[in-house]
């Protein structure tokens, strides 16, 4: 496998965990939308777990050039890096969404 293989492997792994991860986090503002709290919860910490995992796969490969490894990346390491962001801005607004919710439904 060359490094470019692993690359692309560590990049779809960031992707479809993230993805995962940001699914949740939508799936909880939705429950939180219709008052299930407990279910939004649920999701958000279900979206925390498939989050941490793109995480974890993005650091390895920072861990890799601090120790001075040559690192190649590409395009589809930068959309993994692009939906990596994303899903933690989901993450955050998300909870938030859920704490509004509870305020305005406890009204």
């Amino acid at each position: 496998m060359s490094e470019m293989d692993g690359i692309e492997l560590v990049a779809f792994n960031i992707i479809a965990s993230v993805g995962t991860a940001r699914s949740c986090y939508i799936g909880a503002m939705d429950a939180a939308s219709e008052g299930k709290f407990d279910e939004a919860r649920a999701m958000i910490e279900e979206g925390k777990e498939a989050f941490v995992q793109g995480h974890d796969a993005h650091m390895g490969l920072l861990t890799k050039m601090a120790n001075g490894e040559k690192v190649e990346t590409n395009l589809l390491m930068l959309h993994a890096e692009d939906q990596l962001m994303s899903a933690e801005g989901f993450g955050i607004l998300a909870e938030r969404w859920i704490t509004l919710y509870e305020k305005l439904l406890a009204k």
